[in-house]
C-alpha cells in the first residue's frame, strides 16, 4: 500500500508498504495500530528538530533552544501540518472514530505525523526520517525568530496589527463538528485591510483561532 498522497508530499517512498499502513491506522480500527510508530516518531521528531536549532542558532542557550523547540513540536503543529498535506482522508478508523469526525481530530492526526516520521526512521534508517522532518517542517524552521519564540498566534498577530496601525482581526466559528465532549472547531481570521482570511481548526474555539491567528501573521509579516 503505497498512498501516493502521502508519499507524494512527505518526499519518501516505503520500501515496505505495510509501515505505512500500519503509521495510517488508528488503534479504533484494528490491533495493528500506529501507536507504537508514534511512540518512536516523537523522539525522532524532536532529536532531528533539536539538532537542526543547534545548527541555525549557535547563540541560543539550552532554555531557549528548548523553547523553540516545543514552539514546533506540539499538537498544534503537527495538526496543522497534517492538514496541510491532507492526511485525514487516508487514515485508517474504526467506525466509531469516522463517524465522530475522527479523520479531523487534532490529537489523531498529530498522533499519525509522529507515526509515519516513525515509519520512515524503521523503514529508511535516520536520514529518511530526516528527509521527512525537513520536509514537513522547512518551511516552519526557515521562518522561526527567537525574539517571538513563547507567544502565541493571536498575541504575535495582534502586536503586528498595531505596529502597523491597522484594524485587529475578526474571528468566527464557521463549524464545529463531532460529539459534544469531542466537538472540532473551524475558525476563519480576516484582515480586510491586508485581504488576508486564515482557517484554523481545534479542539476548542480558542486553539483554532490560534491556529486560524498563526497563520495569518505568517502571511502579513510575509508582505
Amino acid at each position: 500500500m503505497q498512498s501516493d498522497p502521502i508519499t507524494t508530499a512527505i518526499g519518501y517512498r516505503f520500501r515496505d508498504d505495510a509501515l505505512l499502513r500500519q503509521a495510517l491506522t488508528h488503534r479504533s480500527h484494528g490491533a495493528a495500530h500506529n501507536e507504537r510508530l508514534e511512540f518512536l516518531g516523537d523522539s525522532v521528531l524532536n532529536c532531528i528538530i533539536a539538532a537542526e536549532l543547534y545548527q541555525l542558532f549557535g547563540q541560543l542557550q539550552e532554555g531557549e533552544l528548548s523553547r523553540l523547540r516545543a514552539n514546533l513540536v506540539n499538537q498544534r503543529r503537527l495538526h496543522e501540518i497534517a492538514l496541510k498535506i491532507e492526511l485525514g482522508p487516508q487514515l485508517r478508523l474504526g467506525e466509531g472514530e469516522i463517524k465522530s469526525g475522527g479523520m479531523s481530530r487534532p490529537s489523531i492526526l498529530a498522533d499519525a505525523i509522529e507515526a509515519v516520521i516513525g515509519a520512515a526512521f524503521v523503514d529508511g534508517g535516520f536520514d529518511a526520517a530526516r528527509s521527512v522532518v525537513l520536509r514537513l517542517f522547512g518551511e516552519l524552521l526557515a521562518v522561526t525568530d527567537p525574539s517571538t519564540q513563547g507567544k502565541d498566534g493571536k498575541t504575535l498577530l495582534q502586536e503586528l496589527l498595531q505596529a502597523r496601525r491597522m484594524a485587529l482581526p475578526k474571528y468566527s466559528v464557521i463549524s464545529t463538528e463531532g460529539e459534544a465532549h469531542e466537538q472540532i472547531f473551524k475558525v476563519d481570521c480576516v484582515l480586510n485591510e491586508l485581504g488576508i482570511r486564515t482557517e484554523g481548526t481545534g479542539a476548542s474555539r480558542r486553539s483554532a483561532e490560534q491556529v486560524a491567528a498563526l497563520r495569518a501573521y505568517e502571511l502579513a509579516n510575509a508582505r
